[in-house]
């Protein structure tokens, strides 16, 4: 028997923040089973998140990893409502927008993007602060950085003029030259995600602005 050729088609591909359904509910099935600590630092954002081991990197603090690779802001503001509120953190670090300049959107939108996200954090969590890690430069995208770095302009000038919005920049210590991308050891082999050092000196910088926000001694 031939079948038609539309039997072996492929589905389409899922291109909004439904195609981490799955990431999502693998969050709520890991509270099911141990619910996380009220009060700790909840981070929230794409595969840098992800990847990092905060638990390493903040020994003796409460900590919530609720990082999905991939994701850009847009993802983060649509699962809101599941991936901040019901862990009633102290506070919140962001890394997205990396991702979402990677995919073609503009300064304007991802700084509009923040913006969004920053107004749902405070509606739903009144005086917790929350911290956004400047968008990395990295070797692979490099010819980006353009974009990023006006992103990242806008969103520390919000974070300067707005009660309860921090600004981390982990830029300053990993460019030497404003033309020129950072070294190879900031990276993994990829030239976009960060390598061990590269994490050490983020908690660095991290740590120093949770520590202005109140949330660590």
């Amino acid at each position: 028997m031939i079948l038609p050729a539309f039997a072996f088609a492929d589905e389409p591909a899922k291109t909004g923040p439904e195609r981490f359904a799955k990431d999502i509910a693998a969050f709520d099935i890991r509270e099911a089973k141990a619910k996380s600590p009220e009060g700790a630092i909840l981070f929230v954002g794409s595969s840098t998140i992800r990847l990092w081991d905060v638990k390493a990197s903040w020994p003796g603090e409460k900590v919530i990893n609720n990082g999905f690779g991939g994701s850009t802001l847009p993802d983060s503001i649509h699962f809101f409502e599941r991936l901040v509120p019901p862990y009633k953190p102290r506070a919140i670090v962001v890394y997205a927008g990396d991702n979402d300049i990677g995919k073609g959107r503009s300064a304007e939108e991802v700084t509009a993007d923040f913006n969004t996200l920053a107004g749902l954090a405070k509606e739903s969590l009144p005086g917790v602060p929350l911290v956004y890690i400047a968008i990395k430069p990295s070797i692979k995208r490099w010819k980006l950085w353009p974009q990023m770095k006006a992103a990242n302009e806008a969103i520390a000038a919000i974070c300067e003029a707005e009660e309860d919005l921090y600004f981390a920049d982990i830029v300053s210590p990993m460019l030497e030259a404003a033309d020129t991308a950072p070294r190879a050891e900031w990276f993994k082999v990829d030239g976009l995600h960060l390598s061990p050092m590269g994490y050490e000196r983020w908690t660095e910088v991290v740590n120093g602005v949770l520590r202005e926000a109140g949330a660590v001694e």
